[in-house]
């Protein structure tokens, strides 16, 4: 397999908002983030992907974007994030921007001239239609953020389509305008020196020109996945992006890209298609509940594994994994994964670690996620900020389909809020994060998480993951290795082999909170293995092979 930088590297996700303020607003900033790069460098990641940082009027927390080349006036200036990217570069770390061009704002100047007129030079920027009938939008198609994924504009009289809020109007792919527009913008950004894009919902750029309804599912709402999502012309797109930009630069890109199977994965990313690096999946972490998305129970491991195992098996040596557990959009991984109560945190927080890292993809840490931060104890909706959260509250209450108790239960546990309280960097007044009044509530247990208090500590999440990171470093098989998964239909464990030339790993994960039993495979149970890295005070023991609540441990051997 061909070797690249953005293979071996470990990505370290930041949402501005709030990761770190500089200036008493309660809001997180770039000088913020500047002043814990010392922190990031320590932890080991090689790449910031920076979720939006452009102007936003944040009716979705700045992924609909008013000027893509100007910084949001909460998060500071572009002198601010030309001293950041300097900064960075100088501690040899990387920045990823985060590129959301399925749609704008509604305060975008190309949406404003758009809706003027039917004739403005703008209009078909913007996909707009004439409704069916009186009061009737031009298909059935719902939103993402719930109702209609249309919106009837009273000035003239027709309907742009929106697939997430009604203020995130999506841009007509179809006009080349439209895409020489984009292009320009990422190559102004590319020439400041930038090293990448990830790029929200890529894979809705491109609609079925028909537009035709979708299939109703229990809902007033018809499904416009068909028609949107790996739409006909999104692989002619990204290898005109790739052609007129990414290419041009030695980039790392990484496509979000919702529904996508392993096959059409390959398109996206793989090697001679010329389009994208990675792409993220969504199956090991949507479409698990009793309502989709909403749900408060534990996701189940037989199927977690035969997800994981499947990307890691079927890409091949041709496309590359995205590796993750939690970001901006997912609850905390700890809680969600593994068990935040104060007995088996942390050696749950270190055995996902654990399970994920060792993997072949690039990992990507989400801020906090190496702290072991946890799902936020939510009683009361008005602690919610999210617009999906509220929105689903709204809508599956509304419609007598869940009890406000049942609801509040689903959204303490999969909320996109749990992942946007405040970093936890001490025990001090809003845990360090601000001066002032926080946007949004920090964690009550921030006395307990903290980074101040893990640095000091050997044996804390953080350190676990410095080492994680150095042994991805000093060991090529953890980067390049072939992955194979043993010990398929065990309900507790998840236990893989890695390969490559004369060397293995063995990797084990008790996913449970009991003990279990295992048979250590060949190779591995003599003098001949080394244990690389565990996340008890000592490592299993072999001959009982038995692995302790929540326990991992990985084993290295070379084939004599």
């Amino acid at each position: 397999m061909e070797r690249k930088w953005w293979k071996e590297a470990v990505v370290y996700q930041i949402y501005p908002r709030s990761f770190q303020d500089s200036n008493g607003d309660g809001i997180g900033d770039l000088n913020g983030i500047r002043e814990r790069l010392d922190y990031l460098k320590q932890l080991g990641i090689d790449v910031i992907w920076l979720s939006p940082i452009y102007q936003s009027p944040n009716d979705d927390n700045g992924y609909d974007i008013s000027d893509y080349k100007k910084v949001m006036d909460e998060f500071g200036t572009m002198k601010d994030f030309d001293d950041l990217l300097k900064a960075a570069h100088e501690n040899g770390i990387k920045i990823l921007l985060d590129l959301v061009v399925n749609h704008t704002s509604d305060e975008h100047p190309w949406f404003l001239e758009s809706r003027k007129s039917r004739e403005n030079p703008y209009r078909d920027y913007y996909i707009w239609k004439e409704g069916k009938g009186e009061g009737e939008p031009p298909n059935n198609w719902g939103s993402c953020f719930g109702g209609s994924a249309w919106k009837l504009d009273e000035q003239t009289g027709m309907y742009y389509l929106h697939l997430f809020s009604p203020r995130q109007p999506d841009l007509n792919w179809e006009n080349e305008k439209v895409r020489k527009e984009v292009f320009e913008m990422m190559d102004w950004w590319c020439r400041k020196g930038i090293d990448g894009f990830r790029m929200d919902v890529i894979s809705m750029i491109s609609k079925d020109p028909a537009l035709p309804d979708g299939e109703v599912k229990d809902d007033l709402y018809g499904d416009f996945s068909p028609y949107a999502v790996h739409g006909p012309k999104v692989h002619t797109y990204l290898k005109e992006m790739n052609q007129k930009v990414l290419s041009n630069y030695d980039l790392m890109t990484v496509g979000e890209t919702a529904g996508v199977t392993v096959e059409e994965a390959r398109k996206y990313a793989g090697a001679r298609e010329h389009e994208l690096n990675m792409v993220f999946h969504f199956e090991h972490v949507e479409g698990d509940g009793e309502l989709l998305k909403w749900t408060d129970k534990k996701p189940d491991l037989l199927r977690l594994k035969r997800i994981l195992s499947r990307w890691q098996e079927e890409l091949g040596d041709d496309a590359w994994n995205s590796l993750y557990w939690d970001n901006h959009d997912q609850p905390r991984a700890v809680s969600r994964f593994g068990d935040d109560s104060s007995r088996y945190r942390e050696v749950s927080a270190k055995m996902l670690a654990t399970c994920l890292h060792m993997m072949r993809g690039t990992p990507y840490i989400y801020q906090g996620e190496e702290l072991g931060m946890t799902n936020f104890p939510f009683t009361e909706l008005t602690q919610f900020r999210d617009i999906e959260s509220l929105n689903a509250y709204k809508e599956l209450t509304g419609k007598g389909l869940v009890s406000h108790e049942k609801m509040m239960s689903y959204l303490r546990c999969k909320s996109r809020d749990n992942a946007r309280t405040p970093m936890q960097w001490d025990n001090g007044p809003a845990a360090g994060f601000s001066k002032g009044v926080p946007w949004i509530p920090v964690n009550p247990n921030y006395s307990e998480i903290n980074a101040k208090k893990e640095l000091a500590d050997e044996n804390s999440v953080f350190h676990y993951y410095r080492k994680l990171i150095r042994l991805r470093k000093n060991y090529k098989i953890i980067v390049y290795g072939s992955y194979q998964l043993i010990m398929k239909d065990d309900i507790r464990i998840f236990a893989y082999i890695r390969n490559l030339g004369t060397e293995k790993l063995l990797v084990l994960c008790n996913f449970s909170n009991e003990e279990a039993e295992l048979s250590f495979p060949e190779g591995f149970k003599g003098e001949e293995a080394e244990c690389l890295i565990y996340n008890y005070d000592c490592p299993p023991d072999i001959r009982q092979g038995r692995l302790r609540p929540y326990e991992a441990a990985v084993y290295y051997a070379e084939i004599k």
